[in-house]
């Protein structure tokens, strides 16, 4: 069996093989702005890290990468795609480590096992225990190419605090999404109307703090003074998010959660789920 699946191929699509966040990632690779990347499905590895074969394996993926990219070192993040994560009923959100700004083979092999040891956490053992699945996961990691966002925004095709279906629900903030993710900061809330993709209702929070790039990952600092008060998203970045709900919840058949990121003006699909409390 490969180890390495490339998110535009059609095996990274099985969700039984790479688990529910690629195999979501790896359906929309062909029509929506998904960053390039692979799936790494080693067997079971030791503490001491990979095997000598998987490393090589991963060693070519990752320079097929930085080739794609047009680097010589691309940066990843490098995330778990457990086989019954961001389903229907069960999304592990928070609960398997995560690792932006990874550069080099060595160390996103590193943050490869650290990646699938995260799944084996009691932690992680006690939801699945919970949830009555078993303690022992099949986990692959999704190694993806890092966008450096400006700004970050959770996106969901239905309000996720009311059950309303006739909305899109938007939170936003600068810099990248573990500030927005982690609830360290108040995002701007922004309700558009689905019918026809108006803006029905906007607050503009006070965001104090924002996560960047740093030498080693990423830090958390201080949103500069005069941007604290400014909305995060415009009126065009509003819709077209809302757009990409709205066409993605019909695609899918559910109610989406989405992981959005802007760079440079661009927009980038990080995460599509299904919003498992409505």
């Amino acid at each position: 069996m490969n180890t390495i699946h490339w998110l535009e191929n059609p095996d990274c699509q099985d969700a039984a093989l790479v688990g529910g966040k690629a195999a979501n990632l790896g359906r929309l690779a062909a029509t929506c702005p998904v960053p390039p990347g692979f799936c790494f499905t080693p067997e079971r590895p030791g503490p001491r890290g990979l095997s000598p074969s998987l490393y090589a394996e991963l060693v070519a993926a990752y320079a097929r990468l930085a080739e794609r990219c047009g680097t010589p070192e691309v940066r990843v993040a490098v995330r778990s795609s457990a086989v019954d994560e961001d389903g229907r009923q069960t999304s592990f959100a928070g609960l398997h480590d995560t690792f932006l700004n990874v550069t080099g083979v060595g160390a996103v092999a590193t943050a490869v096992r650290r990646c699938l040891a995260s799944a084996r956490t009691p932690r992680a053992q006690a939801y699945r225990r919970a949830l009555g699945l078993p303690e022992e996961a099949d986990v692959a990691v999704l190694v993806q190419q890092l966008v450096v966002a400006d700004v970050s925004a959770v996106v969901f095709s239905a309000d996720p605090r009311t059950g309303a279906r006739d909305c899109v629900v938007i939170n936003a903030t600068w810099g990248l999404g573990e500030s927005l993710v982690g609830g360290t900061v108040t995002p701007d809330l922004y309700v558009v109307r689905k019918a026809d993709l108006e803006l029905i209702a906007c607050q503009i929070a006070v965001k104090t703090c924002m996560t960047v790039l740093s030498a080693d990952g990423t830090r958390e600092v201080p949103v500069p003074r005069c941007m604290q008060r400014e909305a995060a998203l415009n009126t065009t970045q509003i819709k077209a998010l809302a757009d990409l709900a709205c066409t993605l919840e019909a695609q899918q058949g559910w109610p989406v959660d989405l992981e959005c990121a802007y760079q440079e003006g661009r927009l980038y699909l990080l995460q599509c789920r299904p919003i498992t409390t409505v």
